[in-house]
This record gives C-alpha cells, structure tokens and sequence, in this order.
C-alpha cells in the first residue's frame, strides 16, 4: 500500500562525529504547499526557483480526487486504507483504486523532485494534514468522523506517523542535501477544539474534544518524526500555546487573523520560530515588497523584541495554500515574500 523508498542517506549517528555545528534549518521564505497546476516537474522547477533558501515539495489539487489534502495524506498511511465515497474519504477494509492513484500522484511528485531538484542543498520543507485534520476527514466505516473515535483517532496517528518517517527519508535519499523540515497541516483543530465540526449527517455537532487530549496525541505523533516539525493552521482563533508545547519547533499562521500576542511572544521566548503568512492565496493585487516588510517590521515592534532579532526568527510565507490562485499570481507571491524577506535583514 505504501509508496517504495529508495535506502534512506546516512542516520544521524555519523552526523554526530562531525564537529561542525548544524544549521537551523530555516531560511528567509517559503511556500506553505499547494500550488494551481498539474505538472509535478513544472511546480518543482517554479517552487525551487522563486524560493532558493527554502522550497517545498509542491501540492497540486488541481489533478483531482488523491492530490487533495486528505487523500494525498491518505497515501502516506501504512496498514490503513481509505476510499473514496461520494461523501468524501472513508476508512475501508482494502484500498482501491482511489488510494492507488493517491499514491500513485505521490510517487510521481517525488520522481519529479529527484528529476529537476536532486542537487538541492539547504532546508526544504515537505506537508501533510496533521492527525486532528487527517481524523477529522475521514469518516469510520459505520459511518461519522473518525476524530469521534479515541481508538480510530490512535490507529490513524500512529499510521501516520510512520507514513511520515518513511516520507520523509524517500525526500533525503533523493535529494541527499535536503534539510527536511516536516509542516503539518492542522486547519480543523479550532473545530474540534470548539466542538464546532458537523457530524455525517450535518444535522449536528461533534462534542468538544479537551485541549490537553488534542495537544498530547500531537505531542506523540511529533515526537516519533526524525526532523523538525511545523505546525500550520490558517483557520481564526489558531492555537498557538497548544502547538507550541506539542513540540513545535516552528507556527505557521496568517498574520492577519493572529490576534493573541501574548501567545506569539511566549512562543519567541521559547525559541519557537515563526512563519506568519504577509500576502494572500488568492489573486490580489500586492503592495510593494518593502510595504510588505514594513507592515511586519511595525508587528514585531508591538511585540516588543529587537528589531535586529527579526530576520533570523521568521519564514515569510503566503498566508495559506495557492491552490486557488492563477499560475501567474502563484508565481508573483512567492517572488514578494522572497523579496520581501530581504528587506528584514539588519543594516
């Protein structure tokens, strides 16, 4: 059911002989995933060319059922499978041929990776919906949202996290100069938090689900992956304390709809780095790179920290996916909060 992996490169073990000390593996911009379009070697060639100090690994939506977020993130599951009912994504006993062209658009995005990026050195950032989202997404057998299920909600996290493991040495072992930075993609936390999510039915809602049992299940499945992890939610009222202690190494949210401040500084007190997303995803028409970086300079100031220590504390992305945007948009914001990033940089 998994996607084959090529022999990961070498473990951290030989890393450790080396005296040298290891980069953050951060750089000035990035994407947060998705991108218009159907081409995997196209998007792979756009994304490491508009954001050289820290690509991605592209999603493209656009080519349908198994490259949407869940189905995609499916593909990664192991000893699980998941069809495709006119509902949306269900766990099923034997996959079919939905969770077979899921994996099958996976593979050919990491061939197309090896093909146009395997000498890519530095950090680079693969995505996946987290366990919440993932749960959230999928509905039992008998029906209703496997987040419901405390039993489903294990198996698939645990699936997941080894799905992500493998993932992520299938990017090392062909891009052995990769940085790998794993984001996981938690939209429907504040739902499941406010127990605002619907049930099958849609006639009603889901009950709450108490924020220490989203922050511990997530703290576990971070804590099983082998690089370091970024939590990404552009949905309003993002729980930035709860990622923050399930071990997230970096927050990934839409500037915009950040109103806790008091969360963000607690979060940079504890050397959380931040990816606060400046443009939109969809098209618009964007200020200067400069008015860009200005607006996010005088954001730092209210926060009160030094403004010298911005550059290195931040990853300037778009505010979420540009899965939405045209071709020609995609491109022109990924080049703004490159451009944008270079005007943080102390004088």
């Amino acid at each position: 059911m998994t996607t084959p992996i090529d022999p990961a490169v070498p473990t951290g073990d030989d890393d450790r002989t080396d005296p040298r000390p290891v980069p953050a593996p951060w750089g000035p911009a990035s994407g947060v995933g998705s991108l218009p379009g159907t081409d995997a070697a196209e998007a792979v060639r756009l994304v490491v060319g508009e954001l050289p100090d820290f690509a991605h690994l592209p999603e493209l939506p656009g080519r349908g059922a198994g490259a949407d977020m869940i189905g995609r993130t499916a593909a990664l599951l192991v000893d699980l499978a998941v069809d495709l009912t006119p509902a949306g994504w269900r766990l099923v006993p034997r996959g079919g041929i939905d969770q077979r062209r899921a994996e099958e658009f996976l593979a050919r995005d990491l061939d197309a990776l090896h093909d146009v990026a395997e000498s890519w050195d530095g950090p680079f950032k693969v995505q996946a919906a987290g366990p919440w989202t993932l749960a959230a997404g999928l509905e039992r057998t008998r029906g209703d949202r496997a987040v419901a299920d405390a039993g489903a909600r294990r198996d698939l996290a645990q699936s997941l996290a080894e799905g992500l493991g493998q993932h992520v040495a299938a990017v090392r072992a062909r891009v052995p100069g990769a940085r790998v930075v794993v984001q996981l993609d938690e939209p429907s936390v504040p739902a499941v938090l406010q127990g605002a999510l619907p049930t099958a039915s849609g006639f009603g809602k889901l009950p709450a689900v108490e924020a220490t049992v989203v922050e511990q299940e997530l703290t576990d499945l971070i804590g099983h992956l082998d690089a370091p992890v970024v939590v990404h939610c552009c949905a309003p009222r993002m729980p930035l304390d709860l990622f923050r202690a399930a071990g997230a190494a970096a927050l990934s949210f839409d500037l915009g709809l950040v109103q806790d401040l008091d969360a963000v500084g607690t979060a940079i007190d504890a050397g959380t780095h931040l990816f606060p997303g400046v443009v939109p995803g969809t098209d618009t028409a964007l200020p200067a790179p400069k008015a860009t970086a200005s607006r996010l300079q005088a954001w730092w100031r209210e926060l009160g920290f030094p403004a010298d220590d911005l550059a290195a504390a931040v990853t300037l992305t778009p505010a979420c996916g540009l899965a939405g945007a045209s071709p020609a948009y995609a491109r022109q914001a990924m080049a703004h909060v490159r451009e944008a990033a270079k005007y943080l940089q102390p004088e």
